[in-house]
């Protein structure tokens, strides 16, 4: 896995929450892939309200319990809801930046990377949310991200992620599915962002179906179950040992 933290210079999404929290407006958070036309991020949207949220998120934060931790947050905005509901969490992230304006938020963020094994601690539930699976990377890290849920979940604790199937991508015009089977796993996409003059490093993101992240973290003890599937392939999910 991953160890890196990102420093500031390679920090574009972090750039782009920082400058929204200070000005109330940022520039274009650009988007690129190998396998996709150029994209944007509306970075208004990384602030959202718990109101504006989509339903898997507001569900998730809902049955969110004891210690929190919530990975990958970004401008912290479930943290945010968390504490407005009376809840205990802790926001962690890799982009320094993010973390900065987190704690400018009043949130209890560490800028850290959920697979450093020095970072330790016990959580009731780790909230992994906004393609929350994407973390993963892909496929092949799915035992190390087992292993290390293993470490850092309390007895009796879970996980809620979120994810999307893209088969859709690849549907045809009778309804079925054209796969290259031989290829990789088709979720598995590489991301990178500009952000005004700060570019980021190419990065491995994983969208995964619920029927085959269930086959993979089955075989190392957890149980997988769908709470709620979203309106386009998404869903939310909770995993367990």
């Amino acid at each position: 896995m991953d160890l890196n933290l990102l420093s500031e210079g390679k920090d574009p999404m972090g750039a782009a929450i920082y400058d929204y929290l200070k000005y109330g407006k940022a520039g274009r958070l650009r988007v690129f892939s190998s396998q996709f036309d150029e994209d944007e991020i509306p970075v208004a949207g990384l602030f959202r309200t718990y109101e504006s949220m989509p339903g898997l998120e507001q569900i998730a934060l809902q049955q969110a319990t004891g210690k929190i931790l919530d990975v990958g947050a970004g401008s912290g905005c479930h943290s945010l809801a968390l504490k407005e509901m009376g809840k205990e969490s802790l926001a962690i992230d890799i982009s320094p930046l993010s973390v900065k304006a987190m704690q400018e938020r009043g949130l209890n963020a560490l800028h850290v990377n959920l697979f450093d094994e020095h970072f330790t601690g016990q959580f009731d539930t780790i909230l992994m949310l906004m393609n929350g699976s994407g973390i993963i990377g892909k496929l092949k890290n799915i035992p190390a991200f087992c292993a290390r849920m293993k470490q850092l979940l309390a007895p009796g604790g879970c996980i809620l992620l979120d994810s999307s199937d893209l088969k859709y991508l690849y549907e045809d015009e009778d309804g079925s599915y054209v796969l290259d089977l031989a290829a990789d796993y088709y979720g598995e996409i590489d991301f990178q962002m500009q952000y005004k003059q700060v570019k980021g490093d190419s990065f491995d993101w994983l969208y995964v179906d619920f029927d085959t992240l269930s086959a993979y973290v089955s075989q190392y003890g957890f149980h997988a179950q769908i709470i709620k599937e979203g309106s386009h392939y998404d869903y939310l999910v909770k995993l367990w040992l």
